[in-house]
């Protein structure tokens, strides 16, 4: 992970319980979820329709829905104003899958997920909370961290596919690391860890013990 400098607050991308990706039945929940051309709906398990929308999706027991068996993962969620083109973002810049196309669009993204859907006022279990993308002049607090093995390559690639980089990718000492954003304006860090392995960190920000 990127050392802490210039106000940075870090939330990364991490390793999740493997225990997801096995082949052992998990139980299933909920609604089958399927889609037929030109009219959503969702199935009950006993046939009988459901209220709501649904659509095509793999069932709950695929080894990429984000479903443990036992102990956690960990998964990332963003308010966006464009499902479905937050959905190609993160689908085509970062390789990912796409588990579920809405409500909400999940993609899995090597070892996590990224859960996505629009804003929204408050609901009985987060009373007084709105949620809603972030805003040009909203400071930024909290960001995707991904790490990579090669960040030449990943931000070539990504160049490629139209991403757009705040900087090319710069040596901090502890790693070489760049930002770009996502289509609502997301921070998202890429990093390769390099000086970190061998023990040598960046320099500690100004006024920081």
């Amino acid at each position: 992970m990127a050392a802490v400098a210039d106000g940075d607050v870090h939330a990364g991308l991490v390793s999740v319980n493997e225990s997801v990706h096995t082949s052992a039945p998990l139980p299933q929940v909920g609604f089958n979820r399927t889609m037929r051309s030109g009219d959503q709906h969702e199935q009950r398990h006993d046939g009988k329709q459901a209220p709501g929308n649904a659509q095509e999706a793999p069932a709950m027991t695929s080894p990429d829905f984000p479903y443990p068996q036992e102990g956690l993962l960990l998964t990332h969620f963003l308010t966006v104003s464009d499902v479905a083109r937050s959905r190609v973002f993160y689908a085509d810049i970062f390789g990912g899958q796409v588990v579920l196309e809405e409500n909400p669009c999940i993609v899995k993204v090597a070892n996590s997920w990224i859960i996505m859907n629009p804003g929204g006022g408050p609901t009985p279990d987060k009373p007084d909370i709105v949620l809603r993308p972030p805003e040009a002049t909203d400071p930024v607090s909290t960001f995707l961290n991904v790490r990579v093995a090669d960040i030449a390559t990943f931000y070539a690639n990504a160049r490629s596919k139209g991403a757009e980089f705040l900087t090319e990718p710069l040596d901090r000492k502890a790693e070489i690391r760049c930002y770009l954003r996502d289509p609502d304006g997301y921070l998202i860090e890429i990093g390769q860890a390099t000086g970190m392995v061998k023990g040598i960190f960046a320099d500690p920000s100004p006024g920081s013990k």
